[in-house]
């Protein structure tokens, strides 16, 4: 097989991997070419099974090296930095959140924490050179080689630094690939009618920049927002948006799977009641579901 017969095989196994229901995010699999953003050969990849043994004291290496493109064209994670247990992420778990976005030509996508910037070029093939992509990483030597990576895209803008902080303007769609424990207000309001928010409510592990929680859909109703659970996650921390306060309130709605009932964001002011799940002034996450 050449390597367009293996990215048009791995688009399949994705499709089926994720239930995806998005032909064009599966032509996006089958056409960008995933070797050019992970660097030179050899690369290093590995299965999140085993990363997760390895993290369990349970096998001794999770990753084997190669210097062949189409064995990055599996449902396999890459490594951009096993030091820092740093990887490009899983494809099928990242098409997933994309695929639940519901992207169409033409829109604008924000998507925070774009890594070396392959599921950002993704996103841009997704949308179009009618639709436009910003997209921000925190760390500056990543930003950096995410943004010669994505040179190739002028529908593609990428912002070195704290992406809570970046301003991507009115938006369609919002991918943030880093944990927080609710989402950032302004991006609530940055968010046209009918626009969708995918991003990962967690609590953090022993106080580590590491959380586990729930990939959540938030879908913005005019002045009302409808929520949704997409799929577990594990994912390093945005640690600008995060409430200390509401950590181990995520954590036990984690424990006992409240956060996975959860279907509404709330922004009117009100007392916490049986139905809040993470109470804040400014917002509430709640299994009442949107009138």
């Amino acid at each position: 097989m050449n390597l367009e017969d293996c990215r048009r095989f791995y688009a399949e196994e994705i499709r089926f991997a994720a239930q995806l229901t998005s032909p064009a995010l599966v032509e996006a699999f089958a056409h960008v070419p995933r070797e050019d953003f992970l660097g030179p050969a050899p690369w290093q990849v590995a299965s999140p099974e085993v990363v997760g043994l390895v993290s369990l004291g349970l096998a001794g290496s999770a990753y084997v090296t190669t210097d062949d493109p189409r064995d990055l064209y599996h449902n396999v994670l890459a490594a951009i930095d096993p030091a820092r247990k740093l990887n490009n992420g899983q494809p099928s778990a990242l098409a997933a959140w994309i695929n639940a976005l519901d992207l169409k030509a033409g829109q604008r996508v924000f998507h925070l924490g774009c890594g070396v910037g392959y599921y950002t070029a993704i996103l841009a093939e997704m949308v179009g050179a009618s639709g436009s992509v910003v997209a921000s990483e925190v760390d500056p030597d990543l930003a950096a080689r995410s943004s010669k990576n994505l040179a190739s895209y002028p529908n593609v803008k990428v912002h070195s630094g704290d992406g809570a902080l970046v301003d991507p303007g009115i938006c369609d769609a919002m991918l943030i690939n880093a944990g927080v424990t609710h989402p950032h207000v302004s991006w609530l309001e940055k968010l046209s009618d009918g626009g969708r928010i995918v991003l990962p409510i967690t609590a953090t592990i022993g106080g580590s920049s590491f959380g586990r929680g729930v990939m959540t859909r938030i879908t913005r109703h005019r002045s009302k927002f409808s929520v949704q659970a997409v799929t577990y996650i594990a994912v390093y921390s945005c640690t600008s948006v995060r409430d200390p306060q509401l950590d181990p309130v995520v954590a036990r709605a984690l424990g006992s799977g409240t956060l996975l009932k959860v279907k509404s964001l709330r922004r009117d002011p009100h007392a916490p009641e049986e139905t809040c799940v993470l109470h804040r002034p400014d917002m509430c996450l709640s299994t009442a579901a949107v009138e």
